[in-house]
């Protein structure tokens, strides 16, 4: 199943992220769940991170979560708002134009 995982920033936290990116990267280089996208938020500047997101596969919503609760930026306390959805892919584009299931989104 796949999940999306959208975190928010509790503020400027520029100095946070600089300081657990890396353990933040290596974290997810070792996940035991499927990352089909991830990515920092930015504001819209382009530049400044705020936040970041994830579509990831994994069995449950429990492993989900572990996979965030473990997250180095998530137990430093960069991000300040946290949530956790079922995602249904219905458009990829990675697949070549027009590659959808043809439901409504």
């Amino acid at each position: 199943m796949l999940y999306s995982i959208h975190c928010l920033d509790g503020g400027d936290r520029s100095a946070m992220r600089a300081q657990h990116f890396q353990a933040h990267q290596d974290y997810l280089k070792a996940a035991t769940v499927r990352l089909v996208v991830a990515g920092p938020l930015l504001a819209d500047d382009g530049e400044t991170a705020v936040g970041s997101m994830f579509v990831i596969e994994a069995p449950d919503r429990a492993t989900a979560e572990a996979f965030n609760h473990g997250d180095p930026f998530n137990k430093a306390g960069v991000w300040g708002t946290i949530s956790i959805t079922v995602f249904k892919k219905r458009w990829d584009d990675r697949l070549g134009p027009g590659s959808h299931d043809g439901a409504q989104s």
